[in-house]
């Protein structure tokens, strides 16, 4: 998929409002794809970007979550844990599916880290063969400056 253009979709956030990725365009864009908010391996992630946000949104990127939660559940998570990222709620795995991030665990996401550059075009799709282990912030966003060079950011 690294290449291709990125399939565009629409989403809810954790507030009920719509989320566009094609409304992005111009910027990079992380996917970040996790099973479910309130689990150990997700908290833990979802804490870590919270924790590095300043270096995240120094890149200027668009850092979204994205799971098979509810919209109700992902405003709660996010309030529980401060979380600076909005969560999308993709409850019939559309879009997981759309981006590979298909899961063993049925009704959920595998976790995994989708970078888009600026131009639309998909330039890291990495998964994780097994949910207990999670993205580290370094690597993903060492893949947000890759695709900002790759777009001419």
């Amino acid at each position: 998929m690294p290449g291709a253009t990125a399939p565009d979709f629409t989403l809810k956030d954790g507030e009920g409002r719509d989320w566009k990725l094609s409304g992005q365009r111009g910027r990079v864009v992380v996917l970040l794809f996790y099973p479910g908010d309130e689990t150990p391996v997700c908290t833990k992630q979802l804490c870590s970007v919270r924790d590095n946000w300043e270096e995240y949104r120094q890149t200027g990127a668009e850092v979204v979550g994205v799971s098979t939660d509810s919209v109700e559940s992902h405003r709660k998570f996010a309030e529980r844990y401060s979380l600076p990222l909005r969560l999308l709620s993709d409850p019939d795995r559309r879009v997981a599916s759309l981006y590979g991030a298909k899961s063993w665990l049925p009704g959920r996401a595998a976790r995994s880290v989708v970078v888009i550059d600026a131009d639309g075009i998909v330039r890291h799709n990495k998964a994780q063969a097994l949910s207990l282990f999670r993205p580290k912030d370094d690597e993903v966003l060492a893949a947000i400056r890759a695709a900002q060079k790759a777009s001419g950011d």
